[in-house]
């Protein structure tokens, strides 16, 4: 199965990997007790997208708050983008904020200076 779809809790966002078109949705918070579990199929998804196609791949973020061990998850996903986009694959993050949410703009800036690949910051 190549679509994913989680839906999202009080505490976890809504996740969906479009891989026909090569993209995979977050929005909401993410502070789930077991951060790793949750995740585990979408750091599988993305890396089965990376392996498995020469598609482009872009992450669309509305992530409203993440938890430490979140972050962490994060930062894993844009690990393996940045060494996918070392061999001229094209991947990138467009990551939608509210302008009243300085707080996640800031970390959505720090996640960005750590990848060379494009990483949009859009406020709304």
């Amino acid at each position: 199965m190549n679509e994913l779809l989680i839906n999202s809790t009080q505490s976890s966002p809504e996740i969906r990997g479009d891989w026909e078109n090569g993209i995979l949705y977050m929005k909401g918070d993410s502070y789930p007790e077991n951060s790793y579990e949750l995740y585990s199929d979408v750091v599988a998804w993305v890396s089965r997208f990376l392996k498995e196609t020469s598609s482009p791949l872009t992450l669309e973020l509305s992530l409203v708050y993440l938890n430490t061990s979140s972050i962490k998850v994060m930062m894993d996903i844009f690990d393996e983008m940045e060494e996918v986009h070392q061999t001229d694959r094209h991947v990138s993050v467009k990551w939608f904020y509210d302008e009243d949410n300085e707080r996640v703009a800031e970390l959505a800036e720090e996640f960005k200076e750590d990848c060379s690949f494009p990483f949009d910051i859009i406020g709304g």
